[in-house]
């Protein structure tokens, strides 16, 4: 699965500024919503189970926070770099810069690995992060993800 499926320009963000890990969560969760036409409530609280289930933090300043939305028909991702890294409780425990929010429908659950493997993949690689951490502007990161 192509990344750029489920990841448009204007759902890539740079310089981003939180506090934290929930306040993150929750301004994304609000900005999908908006895309999305749903409830950032209902998103918000699917997000943030997935993460009490454990941090989606996957380590190397990397963090993929995921979840299956009902009513949700097609993978929606929101890719953002922080300006300042946050603790995300990651396996690694170091600070998160890199987040890439994804959202899949409930069905089918092929298409929902793909696309997380898909993601999972690009923020394995480390000529990739290099490429993502030192990417100029919004469209240069998203050039960078879908690359």
């Amino acid at each position: 699965m192509n990344i750029k499926e489920f990841l448009s320009p204007d759902d890539t963000l740079v310089d981003v500024r939180v506090s934290d890990k929930t306040r993150l969560l929750q301004e994304l969760a609000h900005r999908a919503a908006i895309s999305l036409n749903l409830a950032a409530e209902q998103i918000s609280a699917e997000i943030l189970k997935r993460e009490e289930l454990g941090s989606t933090g996957t380590g190397g300043g990397v963090a993929i926070p995921h979840a299956r939305i009902q009513g949700l028909h097609r993978s929606f991702g929101i890719l953002v770099r922080l300006s300042k890294p946050i603790d995300f409780e990651a396996i690694d425990s170091r600070p998160v810069d890199l987040v890439f929010l994804l959202l899949l429908p409930v069905n089918p659950v092929d298409e929902q690995l793909k696309a997380l493997a898909a993601v999972a993949r690009k923020l394995r690689d480390p000529a990739s992060l290099r490429n993502l951490r030192s990417a100029d502007g919004t469209i240069g990161l998203y050039q960078a993800m879908i690359a």
